[in-house]
C-alpha cells in the first residue's frame, strides 16, 4: 500500500484524536488546504513574479559598463521595493552603495516567495519551520519601513513568541499592507493584542484566528490610517468587529467571510463604503448610521438554524446605499426604518430606498411565498436601474 502523504495542517495530537472518534483526518487535512487556498486566492494580490520562479541574471553590457548602478537612489529604492525580499537582499553583493540602497527600500516580504531546496506547496511543518526562521530574520535585519507584509506559511500555533515579535517588529517598522493567515490546527489561535499596535496599517487582511478581546483593548488602541479591513473564518466575541470598526476613522471597506458564530452587526461609521459578509452565521446586520455607505453585499450566509428561519437586515440610515444584495426572501427579513416589509403589506413612503440603482435578489420561485415577495422587493426601491435575480431550484446551500 502507497504511503499517505504527511499532514500540511493537523498537528499529530489533532491526528491522533480524530482517528481515536473515526473519523479519517486525512480528509479534513485535506479539507482545510482547499480552505487555505481559498484564502489566499481571494486575499494575496498578483504580484510581479511568480513564485514558482528565481529572477535570472542577464549577461552585462558589452563595453563592461555598469548602467543600473548610475541610476538615482530614488529610483533604484522603488526597483527594489518591487522585487521579492529575498532577491532584493541579494543586491547587496554588489558594492557598498547597493547596501545601502536595500536599508532604504522599503521591502515587501511574502513568505511564499521563501522557498528552500526541498520546498512543496502546501508548506509541510517543516518547511513551515524554515520559513519562520527567515520571516523572524528578515524582520529583525531591516530597519523598515514594510510596505507590504504577507505571511501565509507558517503553523503559528507552534510559534508563538515569534509572531508576538513579528508584530512589534512590524509595529515598530511601519507596514501598511499586512496578511497574516495562521495555518491550523487549531483554527482558533490567539492573535496577541500587539496587532493593535500596529498603527500604520492601511490594508490588513487576517485570516484563522481568534480576536484578542476588544474590551480590554482601551480606547487609545486605534488605526487611524486603515482603509480595507478583512476577516476570514476569524473566532470572534459579539461586539467585536463594532469594537474594532469604531477604531478606524477612515476605514473604508469592511469584508467578512466564512463566520461560525452567528454574526451580530451594528454598522455605526462614518468613513465606510463597501461592506461584504459572505458564507457565514448571521443574526442580526443592522446599518444604525452610515452616510458614505455605498455598498452592501450578503452572500451565501444563512442563520443559527440552517436557513429554516430568517435573520434581520436592517437599513436605518444610509443614504447613499447604492448596490445592495443579495436579498433572499426565505432567509432574510427586511427592515426599512422602522417599517418590516411583509407580503401583501401597503405601500409607504417610509419603507423605500430611493438611493439603490443596483439591486440583488436570490429567488425559489417554485416557492410560491417567495415569488410573492418579489413585487414587494421591488417596491421598496422605486429607483433601481439594473436588476439581477438568481433562480435556485434547490435551497441554497451554504458552502462553508
Amino acid at each position: 500500500m502507497a504511503r499517505r502523504a504527511p499532514f500540511t495542517n493537523l498537528d499529530p495530537a489533532t491526528a491522533a484524536d480524530l482517528q481515536s472518534k473515526g473519523f479519517d483526518p486525512h480528509e479534513l487535512d485535506q479539507a482545510t488546504e482547499q480552505l487555505l487556498a481559498y484564502i489566499c486566492i481571494k486575499l494575496i494580490p498578483d504580484f510581479p513574479f511568480p513564485a514558482t520562479e528565481r529572477l535570472t541574471v542577464l549577461p552585462s553590457s558589452s563595453d563592461g559598463v555598469d548602467r543600473i548602478s548610475r541610476l538615482p537612489r530614488a529610483l533604484l529604492r522603488n526597483i527594489l521595493s518591487r522585487l521579492p525580499v529575498t532577491d532584493a537582499a541579494r543586491t547587496t553583493v554588489l558594492s557598498s552603495r547597493w547596501r545601502t540602497i536595500w536599508l532604504s527600500a522599503h521591502p515587501v516580504l511574502v513568505d511564499s516567495y521563501l522557498r528552500h531546496g526541498d520546498y512543496v506547496w502546501p508548506p509541510t511543518p517543516a518547511n513551515s519551520a524554515a520559513i519562520t526562521a527567515d520571516v523572524s530574520r528578515i524582520l529583525d535585519a531591516h530597519p523598515g519601513p514594510f510596505s507590504r507584509v504577507h505571511l501565509v506559511c507558517s503553523h503559528m500555533n507552534a510559534y508563538r513568541p515569534q509572531l508576538a515579535r513579528w508584530l512589534q517588529l512590524l509595529a515598530a517598522k511601519g507596514v501598511q499592507d499586512l496578511v497574516l493567515v495562521n495555518r491550523p490546527w487549531p483554527c482558533d489561535v490567539p492573535l496577541p493584542d500587539a496587532l493593535f499596535t500596529v498603527n500604520t496599517l492601511v490594508r490588513l487582511y487576517i485570516g484563522l484566528w481568534k480576536l484578542p478581546d476588544t474590551a480590554s483593548l482601551g480606547s487609545y488602541r486605534t488605526f487611524p490610517h486603515l482603509r480595507e479591513l478583512g476577516f476570514c473564518n476569524v473566532v470572534m466575541e459579539q461586539g467585536d468587529i463594532d469594537a474594532i470598526v469604531a477604531r478606524c476613522p477612515v476605514l473604508e471597506v469592511l469584508s467578512i467571510q466564512g463566520g461560525h458564530k452567528g454574526l451580530r452587526l451594528r454598522i455605526v461609521s462614518q468613513s465606510l463604503r463597501c461592506v461584504q459578509i459572505c458564507s457565514s452565521l448571521v443574526e442580526d446586520i443592522a446599518v444604525a448610521k452610515a452616510p458614505c455607505l455605498e455598498r452592501l453585499i450578503l452572500h451565501g450566509c444563512r442563520d443559527m438554524a440552517g436557513g429554516v428561519s430568517s435573520f434581520k437586515v436592517r437599513i436605518l440610515d444610509a443614504p447613499k446605499l447604492h448596490a445592495f444584495g443579495f436579498l433572499e426572501p426565505a432567509n432574510h427579513v427586511l427592515n426599512i426604518g422602522d417599517t418590516i416589509v411583509r407580503a401583501r403589506m401597503k405601500e409607504s413612503t417610509t419603507a423605500i430606498l430611493t438611493s439603490v440603482k443596483i439591486l440583488s435578489l436570490n429567488v425559489r420561485f417554485g416557492i410560491r411565498s417567495e415569488a410573492e415577495m418579489v413585487p414587494v422587493f421591488l417596491k421598496c426601491f422605486p429607483n433601481v436601474k439594473r436588476l439581477h435575480i438568481i433562480v435556485f431550484a434547490l435551497p441554497h446551500q451554504f458552502m462553508f
